[in-house]
């Protein structure tokens, strides 16, 4: 893998991750909205390499020809989908939104669950950003070895 590929992958990883950040940071926002369905972010990986699978091509390729394996890898944002659990229903009969009945369906959303997501998403941001930090050192050091 080279440098460029590395970038690329560190890139697209902070464009999902801070999309992810962005979606747990609306529902919270929205956890006293009524009728308001949590939304989920789907994240992918862009490869589907087993690490049995990795050191079987290495065997092959590293130890056979002596050259190390081309592996892409990343992730990919694939949409939400909506929490499909209820939230309470709630009789308020003035509402705007109240049914027939003068219910209405409070959020659905956790904050302690969207709170853990939002800071597991901050977390790999900050570990792509490292990513990418490191990538551009070593290109930086490779550039002054070339002079």
């Amino acid at each position: 893998m080279g440098i460029m590929e590395s970038m690329d992958i560190g890139s697209h990883a902070l464009k999902c991750h801070g999309i992810r950040l962005d979606i747990h940071a609306k529902n919270i926002a929205n956890i006293d909205t009524p009728n308001y369905v949590r939304k989920i972010p789907i994240l992918n990986a862009t490869d589907e390499n087993s690490f049995r699978a990795v050191l079987g091509q290495m065997k092959n390729d590293v130890f056979g020809t002596g050259t190390l394996p081309y592996l892409t890898g990343g992730v990919t944002f694939n949409g939400v989908v909506e929490d499909p659990t209820m939230g309470d229903k709630i009789y308020r009969p003035g509402h705007p939104d109240a049914d027939a009945n003068g219910y209405i369906r409070s959020s659905n959303v956790n904050a302690m669950v969207d709170m853990a997501d939002a800071v597991l998403a901050q977390r790999a941001y900050e570990a792509n950003l490292a990513v990418i930090n490191i990538t551009k050192s070593m290109a930086t050091k490779a550039v002054d070895i070339g002079r």
